[in-house]
């Protein structure tokens, strides 16, 4: 039987991947809603080739050109309205939310209210509202399946025992391209440089955090609530090959890891057909070339993203939301040649110092905290020296 699947953000580098998941298992997957920001092309290609009932464009000024490619039809909705539309569609089965940023959250929520499992690839969904998004999930009885290759690797692992069973979760991170580059050129470092990942090709935003491990600090969050584990037991290990996606470590001392060579179509898979394991020769592991697996310890002097994380993690609350706001502005005053890669860090730990602190939060105040920390970052840049 088919899984009727809406992808929430069709175009970037997770919803390709998606597309590419679909297209492998035609007799599994059904793709029968999909949503982009802007890129009208690609998404006019892909409603063409998989024949969506409804899709999603976010910005409504495009709806009349995406019209025009596609005088067929199908609907065309737009906005966050239709965002929420989109993942409440009575006949989808799952919705895989693939929005960079914020903007996938309340979707998120609407697909959970509305019965429907959901996929999750952006991070900032569970690490803005972690506990208010697993307790809805509790309540409604759906699944909240893991999209990154760590989650997923760590619920392939966990494989249904308790939490009590654990020791600890070890997320793997791969170092990013600076894992051997000295502090003292850390205030050098370039956007070409910073965009140049060593195992995975992502998107822009995704790959800078790689580069000054916020990913793997908002991913801390993130397994925090996904797997109902404190933060103490959550713990990162480097692992330049990015072989092993995560482990988890046993009470009993037993760990065990799941393996496979970098590939996102592997994760996304599984969570659009989990339970079942789906033949597919996309992912090829030959542990002879690989030779070699290493591991070392992150080195938090020269990536403080990890101590800043744990913090928030660990403190909670609207916390969470202000670390994940302020690196997304840090991140596009980098992209846009505003701050040096040193002041993406030095922006983030600023904001959340300055922050009061909610400890129990409603949605609403979540999102105040992140509307609050955007406005602070943005002045935090404004009022440093601009790089010449």
């Amino acid at each position: 039987m088919k899984k009727k699947v809406v992808l929430l953000g069709s175009t970037g580098s997770i919803g390709t991947s998606t597309i590419k998941v679909a297209e492998d298992l035609p007799e599994s997957i059904e793709l029968i809603g999909l949503a982009a920001g802007s890129n009208i092309n690609l998404l006019a290609e892909q409603t063409q080739k998989h024949r969506p009932s409804t899709i999603a464009i976010y910005n409504p000024e495009l709806v009349p050109q995406l019209q025009a490619l596609l005088p067929l039809g199908p609907r065309i909705v737009s906005g966050d309205e239709g965002l929420i539309e989109l993942a409440t569609l009575p006949e989808a089965d799952i919705v895989l939310i693939a929005i960079v940023g914020t903007a996938g959250l309340q979707p998120a929520l609407a697909a959970i209210r509305a019965g429907k499992d959901i996929a999750v690839a952006s991070k900032e969904i569970l690490v803005m509202a972690g506990e208010i998004v697993m307790s809805e999930a509790r309540k409604y009885g759906v699944r909240v399946l893991a999209v990154d290759s760590e989650h997923s690797a760590i619920f392939q692992c966990l494989d249904g025992k308790p939490s009590s069973s654990v020791r600890c979760l070890r997320l793997t991170a791969s170092g990013g391209p600076f894992r051997q580059t000295p502090h003292s050129e850390f205030a050098n470092i370039s956007l070409e440089s910073a965009l140049k990942h060593p195992s995975w090709v992502m998107g822009q935003k995704i790959t800078i955090d790689s580069a000054t491990l916020f990913n793997k600090g908002l991913e801390m969050i993130e397994a925090r609530w996904l797997f109902d584990i404190e933060m103490p037991r959550v713990q990162v290990i480097v692992h330049p090959q990015s072989i092993i996606h995560s482990m988890v470590e046993f009470v009993d001392g037993s760990i065990v890891a799941q393996l496979s060579t970098p590939d996102m179509c592997l994760p996304i898979q599984y969570a659009l057909t989990y339970p079942h394991r789906m033949a597919s020769d996309r992912v090829q592991t030959d542990f002879a070339k690989i030779g070699t697996l290493t591991f070392e310890e992150p080195d938090t002097e020269r990536f403080p993203a990890l101590l800043l994380a744990r913090d928030a993690g660990n403190r909670g609350g609207t916390l969470p939301a202000v670390l994940n706001a302020a690196n997304e502005i840090a991140v596009a005053a980098f992209c846009n040649r505003q701050i040096t890669f040193l002041q993406i860090t030095q922006t983030v730990g600023e904001v959340m110092s300055d922050h009061q602190l909610v400890e129990q939060p409603t949605l609403d105040q979540i999102l105040l905290a992140d509307r609050w920390a955007r406005t602070a970052a943005r002045k935090y840049i404004a009022s440093q020296t601009p790089r010449h």
